[in-house]
């Protein structure tokens, strides 16, 4: 069996997910070919429909088997405020977890001049153009804490100041539950840093 090509290029082609090493897809693809030849077509069904269907709004950037996504073309959404986050799993955890109802601008990534990641990777044009149209008030920046986040965050509040616009950075520190002595140095310099009025 370890000589089968099918099998062996179905655990190849497993390893292209995240965190998924040769071990973790030998696993899916026994599973699949004998428990589960069902779910195997299914899930070959939904990935290529996912892959000939699914692009980008053309407003945030998301994805979308729609041109506008359901956020962007919603009526109840305000217009005034626009997130930026680095990829579409930002906007479903920021969805789930907050009451949040402006729209959202969706990156594709950071800004990482060694990976030759520059502002047009981003679709920071058409950012550009959405603040310069006057409908956005506020800028919440919601790149994640590392460095190439940051420096992305400062990229686009410099050019959220040149429109005029407010440009705000969601808060980062000590997470609900978390002991001091076990946060990084880092976390706790930011959330010193950043303390409110109690």
């Amino acid at each position: 069996m370890s000589g089968s090509r099918l099998i062996g290029r179905l655990i190849e082609t497993l390893r292209c997910l995240p965190g998924v090493g040769p071990k973790s897809a030998q696993r899916m693809a026994f599973h699949l070919l004998e428990y589960n030849r069902d779910g195997g077509r299914q899930l070959a069904e939904a990935l290529l429909l996912a892959m000939d269907r699914v692009g980008n709004c053309r407003e945030c950037r998301t994805l979308s088997e729609e041109a506008v996504c359901a956020l962007c073309a919603s009526e109840r959404r305000d217009r005034s405020l626009l997130c930026v986050v680095e990829t579409p799993a930002d906007v479903q955890a920021l969805e789930q977890s907050t009451g949040y109802q402006g729209l959202y601008f969706v990156l594709m990534g950071h800004l990482s001049p060694l990976d030759g990641i520059g502002p047009e990777a981003l679709g920071l044009n058409l950012l550009e153009e959405r603040l310069a149209s006057g409908e956005v008030r506020e800028l919440i920046l919601a790149t994640n804490p590392t460095v190439e986040g940051e420096a992305t965050a400062h990229f686009i509040s410099e050019m959220a100041r040149a429109q005029g616009v407010r440009a705000t950075r969601i808060a980062h520190g000590v997470p609900m539950g978390g002991e001091l002595e076990y946060i990084d140095g880092g976390t706790l310099s930011h959330a010193f840093a950043g303390r409110q009025e109690f």
